[in-house]
């Protein structure tokens, strides 16, 4: 049991966002609790137009979610997004350790950050992480195989 940082991109049916948030956030959340995911930081991040439409939808609601999780229920969580109602698509990825806590941190409370760039204080270097291996099921589960 690899316990992994993601971050996830959801894509929302906007609609239902916007007549029940408190609803479709937990749907959201209980998705994520299904696999056994801690949440660290969750929000929605941006709605708009999309590029092109999905499943009749020309409008989406992107949700953000930064979790740690075991690395073999990924595949769990695309099995229950596929089944959501409210989730149009996702996209599940490895973001570097050092930058996580930052970016987890910056998505719960945006102002934290900006008063370190006030301060000057260091904000975490982004170095390759020679001890962590991305192996091949990780790979797979990435690219939803």
């Amino acid at each position: 049991m690899a316990i992994r940082s993601y971050e996830i991109m959801f894509l929302l049916d906007s609609g239902k966002y916007a007549t029940a948030p408190d609803a479709v956030t937990a749907e959201v959340n209980g998705i994520l609790e299904k696999i056994g995911a801690e949440i660290v930081a969750a929000r929605p991040w941006m709605d708009g137009k999309l590029a092109y439409p999905i499943e009749g939808h020309r409008k989406g609601l992107h949700y953000l979610a930064y979790v740690k999780a075991d690395s073999l229920k990924v595949q769990q969580l695309q099995r229950l997004c596929r089944l959501s109602s409210v989730v149009l698509r996702h996209l599940c990825v490895l973001p570097p350790e050092q930058l996580f806590d930052l970016m987890a941190e910056a998505l719960s409370d945006p102002n934290a950050v900006l008063q370190r760039i006030e301060l000057d204080e260091p904000i975490a270097a982004v170095e390759e992480d020679e001890d962590e291996e991305i192996t091949e099921d990780d790979d797979e589960i990435l690219a939803g195989r």
